[in-house]
């Protein structure tokens, strides 16, 4: 039986998507239309008020992510559609208060019925609330986790890529272990759906992932620096050759003052409007041990310059500086608050309006960190090629303990995808780093190790062993 529903996976999940929006829409437009009787006639109100829900419903989606269920856990994807609709709601019923500024409705700007807005979230809260869960929930009982086997180099590897698969445990079952270089992989390939091959040398993993295409096996690997590259390069023939083209001359002159002209502005309304929260901020610290409220560093941002970076002090003074680890001791009461909801870092715009940060950029390491990833990973150097930012890739998908591989590869993808746009929409995902628990998880003060022994099974066990 849930063999043959598995052919039917995409349409049960368009009819559940189908159904959540036409319930949120009706939520907001229905009620909406309860005062507003022209919504339900075809005029220029409505007209406009509908176009301008669905272009920002499908504008936020593409920002904050789709009611994927069945491949995102649940918390997430109630995270994404909340902003989406609160975000689309907001712009709709301020689109009708525009429409409805006229000499039959109101002859001055109002907000329309802002009080019913309050009753539409709470509304729509509970909507997504149950085809969220109730939708994973649904989706799990049909469909079996996917048999999945792991394909690696080494121990150290293995524990890398074990513990963010493990975490999907309603989505993946990992049933096999194996190193890349068994003779018998081939053979245990053909035995599972899906594949994930982690830290194998590129010419091996190019010829694993032909074959698994060839199979029709689910694959996932993590990108190297080529990678970043092939993916932003763009097709062009030359007279009847195909060829992949990648471009690196950098930012334009126009991006450049585009960039800098909206990080001024930026920054400028965000210290504005943050300004009650860094002076209760500030009390708060100077009361807990009476030190300084604010903490300086070097850092390094475009070029390798060396600069000052601002934040509030969130740990005790005249103590050694190192990356914050688990249960770092050297972190004040109030400091942990800071951190968790990253209020310290609101003084970096102060960074950005001196000219040393961007608003959106990679993550400005410190300079003991700089020179031990550049020492293993050379490529490191190649995030100082834009400003450092307080915001970007490496900061809204990974945490404080993100590998600096990791880490590398999402600003490497930030910087070869540039855009105007690029930024608008990290700018928005931002807010999902609040609500993200572990978005501020430290580095553990030593690996954890996932299996007491990982054993190759090919016949250069010894070799792999060694690595």
């Amino acid at each position: 039986m849930k063999t043959k529903l598995r052919k039917l996976e995409n349409s049960i999940v368009f009819l559940l998507k189908l159904t959540m929006h036409m319930s949120l829409f009706w939520t907001f437009y229905g009620l909406y239309s309860i005062k507003n009787w022209q919504l339900l006639n075809i005029s220029r109100t409505s007209g406009v008020v509908l176009a301008t829900y669905f272009i920002m419903s499908y504008m936020f989606a593409n920002i904050y992510g789709r009611y994927d269920i069945g491949k995102r856990k649940s918390k997430p994807i109630m995270h994404s559609l909340i902003l989406t609709f609160v975000f689309t709601d907001i712009l709709s019923m301020l689109m009708l208060s525009v429409m409805n500024t006229n000499e039959r409705n109101n002859k001055t700007f109002e907000l329309e019925q802002p009080g019913l807005l309050l009753v539409i979230f709470l509304i729509q809260f509970v909507i997504i609330l149950i085809f969220v869960y109730g939708g994973n929930k649904l989706y799990f009982a049909i469909f079996d986790p996917e048999d999945c086997i792991i394909i690696t180099s080494s121990q150290r590897s293995l524990n890398e890529v074990i513990r963010g698969i493990r975490k999907y445990k309603l989505q993946y079952k990992i049933c096999k272990i194996a190193d890349y270089r068994d003779d018998k992989l081939k053979e245990y390939i053909n035995e599972h759906d899906t594949v994930f091959i982690y830290d194998v040398p590129i010419r091996e993993r190019t010829s694993i992932v032909e074959y698994c295409y060839q199979n029709m096996k689910n694959v996932f690997f993590n990108p190297d620096m080529h990678d970043v590259i092939e993916t932003n390069a763009k097709h062009i023939i030359l007279d009847d050759v195909s060829m992949l083209g990648n471009y690196t001359k950098g930012l334009t002159l126009e991006q450049k003052f585009i960039k800098r002209v909206s990080d001024v502005i930026i920054s400028t309304i965000a210290l504005v409007v943050t300004s009650p929260i860094l002076l209760v901020a500030s009390i708060a610290i100077k009361l807990e041990d009476g030190g300084s409220i604010i903490f300086k560093q070097n850092r390094a941002t475009r070029g390798g310059k060396i600069f000052s970076v601002y934040k509030l002090r969130t740990m005790k003074e005249d103590v050694e500086n190192y990356s914050v680890i688990e249960n770092d001791e050297r972190v004040t009461k109030v400091g942990k608050f800071l951190r968790k909801y990253r209020i310290d870092e609101i003084p970096q715009f102060i960074n950005v309006l001196k000219g040393d940060m961007s608003v959106v950029g990679p993550r400005p390491e410190m300079l003991a960190n700089i020179f031990n990833y550049t020492s293993v990973l050379p490529e490191f150097e190649y995030r100082l090629r834009v400003k450092a930012g307080i915001t970007g890739y490496a900061q809204i998908a990974g945490k404080y303990n993100t590998s600096p591989k990791d880490k590398l590869i999402l600003d490497l993808m930030y910087i070869e995808e540039y855009s105007l746009w690029l930024d608008i929409k990290l700018l928005f995902q931002t807010a999902l780093v609040i609500l993200k628990k572990d978005s501020t998880e430290a580095f553990k003060k030593e690996e954890e190790f996932i299996f007491e022994e990982y054993v190759p099974v090919s016949q250069t066990e010894t070799t792999a062993q060694e690595q």
